[in-house]
């Protein structure tokens, strides 16, 4: 939920903490520390993350506090998330249930703010720059611009469909053959949802089945476009949710199994740019669990 207030004279002066927990009652201030330290409060539109900063009056308070149980953990960026790093481009392989870039709740704990920290203790004084996305329960390859020149050309090349993007999928076994495209519109029908409709916006996914197990196959999966939940919203289409996507009446699941295993493009000076992710441990246990192994997969020449 978002709680939002005015700081008035009686809070004036006190600490943000202490102020908040006079003009939101409800939360607990351990509650209020809590959104604090992760980047879920804003003072007059910016974050702010010092619990002990002082409130003037006419501060425009605004808290974001998630519901339920606390769903946040720290992530930091290590040596083993690297996938490519130079003057231009940073890659990571993003975890799964990690958020990519900063909500109304959190700032610390995504991508984005693990990303600006690398950059920050590497003496760049450039920001994380989000210009592509993975859903918060899809791991694998993403990309951060270091400059704003180069967020410009992979944005461009994004909006040209000019960047590889390959997708591992898990989904169940169906008839049918090993490769097929789905041309078909994705359109917003709920908050948070999208599906295929009439008023959608143009979408195309290439798949090809890379391994087949007991009552599931591994899938490539290719969008030729990007529209939000493109690659779940194809297959539950063509009754083949991703494993584990409840969202989308996937079969139950530790993690969604849906992983960006590779992402290439052309820098502006022309050289070759590309990432690819290995699989996490829980990708691999939940594609053993039906029988399927991922030597296969990596090998796997890639389709043209």
């Amino acid at each position: 939920m978002i709680l939002r207030a005015v700081a008035g004279p009686d809070v004036a002066g006190k600490r943000l903490d202490d102020g908040a927990r006079a003009l939101f009652p409800a939360l607990s201030k351990g509650r209020i520390r809590k959104a604090i330290e992760w980047g879920g409060c804003r003072i007059s539109g910016d974050v702010v993350r010092v619990a002990s900063r002082p409130l003037k009056a006419g501060d425009a308070v605004t808290m974001g506090v998630a519901g339920g149980e606390e769903p946040f953990r720290d992530y930091a960026i290590a040596a083993a998330d690297l996938l490519w790093d130079d003057a231009e481009y940073l890659a990571v392989n993003k975890p799964p249930g990690i958020y990519c870039q900063r909500t109304p709740y959190q700032l610390k704990g995504t991508v984005e703010f693990a990303v600006d920290r690398h950059l920050k203790a590497s003496g760049s004084a450039e920001p994380a720059r989000v210009v592509h996305r993975l859903d918060r329960g899809t791991s694998g390859v993403m990309f951060f611009p270091k400059t704003r020149r180069a967020a410009a050309h992979l944005s461009d090349r994004l909006q040209a469909g000019a960047v590889e993007k390959v997708y591992w999928a898990v989904v169940p076994v169906a008839a049918g053959p090993d490769a097929w495209t789905v041309d078909a519109p994705v359109a917003s029908v709920g908050k948070s949802r999208f599906g295929v409709g009439a008023g959608g916006r143009e979408a195309r996914t290439a798949f090809r089945v890379l391994a087949a197990g007991a009552g599931a196959a591994l899938l490539e999966a290719r969008p030729l476009s990007g529209r939000t939940h493109q690659i779940r919203v194809h297959l539950a289409h063509g009754g083949r949710p991703v494993v584990g996507d409840d969202r989308y009446g996937g079969l139950a699941a530790p993690r969604v199994m849906l992983h960006c295993r590779r992402m290439a493009f052309d820098a502006a000076d022309g050289r070759r740019v590309e990432a690819t992710a290995p699989a996490d441990a829980a990708f691999i246990d939940g594609c053993r669990r039906f029988g399927i192994g991922l030597d296969r997969a990596a090998a796997a020449v890639p389709s043209s």
